[in-house]
């Protein structure tokens, strides 16, 4: 048997204490690749519920609860609907500052083929749009027509599929790129297919308390500010001379989440800390053992003609093989229990929660192994270094 082989043969000789040291490992690399995958899914959540919103505010009517209701639809995917006089579009262009605004139109499936529990249902103003329509143009270009819908990405439709909403078969044209929120269980459509399906609503006698003519309503404006005004002196402007509606500005809807993803952030952060912390200090003292428990193994061996640099050599060696299995297991059981489970985390967090791409997954992968190659090694060369002064001769003497 060569130098080589025996840090392989020595660890296999002892399994307990073997199995002992790699779960330590699979443990520091299960809450490294863990928490670092939710804190990213959490920031790219977030960053992505901005990018589709797309406005600086959001205009509902003041019988909707606003930033509840709004909160509700665009984080927790829960149905809504509420309706305002289409007049107020008119109102709010002359609104010094607004920019550009677009008009949407929100209807709740009570029961739609493609799912199981009631959808929202969004329509746009095509010809006005800048929140939704870019995100559909990246992958359907042509203009929406009568009755063609485009699906978030966790609603179950293909795109040629028909979904049944309110007795009307909608044809499914495209499918949008995730974003972690309840976007992803909405359906959008042209403003005339929404108003459509309000009339198919109505025939079929649900009361969707629309005062006036239903070809008349809207549900929300998105208004984008112009450069160089105050986006919050807009918000107070509509609010003041804007009768029965409420203006709210989607950085005040970001900020809560903002606050409390930063909170869980903190903690996951904290605990991947305090996890290594004591994972480091029980490998130094669990190695510390070794060198007592194995010392006359040490003083055979360099009586038998290994050098101290070859005993330290093997110990770092057992201790990389031990950290390069473990962390090889952690990242792959974390990935395991993480990657399937995202939307279950998503709701137990109740937060924007979108997983970064592959590449990004494997890095983080890599960046785990890394760390764990290095955290392993480090811990035993205090061992290593203490082994190094041995003396041979008084152990074997010890021992007589």
């Amino acid at each position: 048997m060569t130098p080589r082989q025996l840090p392989l043969r020595n660890l296999k000789r002892k399994p307990a204490r073997t199995a002992g040291l790699l779960l330590l490992v699979l443990f520091l690399a299960f809450s490294l690749f863990a928490g670092t995958v939710i804190s990213m899914s959490l920031q790219r959540g977030l960053g992505s519920l901005e990018a589709r919103l797309g406005a600086d505010i959001i205009v509902v009517p003041s019988s909707a609860k606003s930033k509840v209701d709004l909160d509700g639809i665009f984080l927790q995917g829960t149905t809504g609907y509420f309706y305002m006089d289409a007049g107020y579009v008119d109102k709010l262009q002359a609104i010094s500052g607004v920019e550009q605004l677009s008009p949407q139109l929100f209807l709740a499936s009570l029961r739609a083929s493609c799912c199981t529990i009631p959808v929202q249902v969004i329509g746009i103003d095509q010809a006005t749009d800048f929140s939704i329509q870019p995100w559909i143009t990246k992958s359907y270009s042509k203009a929406l027509g009568d009755l063609d819908v485009v699906v978030g990405c966790k609603v179950n439709a293909d795109i040629g599929e028909s979904i049944k909403i309110y007795g009307e078969n909608c044809k499914v044209v495209a499918r949008l790129d995730a974003t972690g929120t309840g976007l992803d269980t909405a359906i959008y459509c042209s403003m005339d297919s929404l108003r459509h399906l309000l009339e198919s609503a109505r025939a079929l006698g649900h009361d969707l308390k629309i005062s006036g003519d239903p070809a008349q309503v809207i549900s929300a404006v998105y208004i984008r500010v112009g450069d160089g005004y105050d986006i919050q002196k807009v918000v107070d402007d509509i609010n003041l001379h804007v009768r029965k509606v409420q203006a709210v500005r989607t950085k005040s809807m970001l900020t809560g989440i903002a606050d409390s993803l930063s909170g869980v952030s903190r903690s996951v952060r904290l605990l991947i800390l305090v996890i290594w912390i004591l994972c480091i200090v029980i490998l130094l003292i669990a190695f510390g053992m070794l060198i007592h428990e194995r010392k006359k193994e040490f003083a055979v061996l360099r009586v038998l003609g290994m050098s101290r640099a070859m005993l330290a050599r093997m110990m770092l060696s057992e201790s990389f093989l031990l950290s390069l299995m473990g962390s090889i297991l952690g990242t792959a059981l974390a990935a395991l229990l993480v990657l399937p489970f995202s939307t279950l985390i998503e709701g137990l967090l109740n937060l924007p929660f979108l997983l970064p791409d592959t590449p990004a997954l494997l890095g983080i992968a890599l960046f785990t192994v890394l760390a764990c190659l290095v955290i392993g090694p480090l811990s035993s060369a205090f061992a290593a270094f203490r082994l190094s002064r041995v003396d041979p001769a008084a152990i074997l003497k010890e021992g007589a």
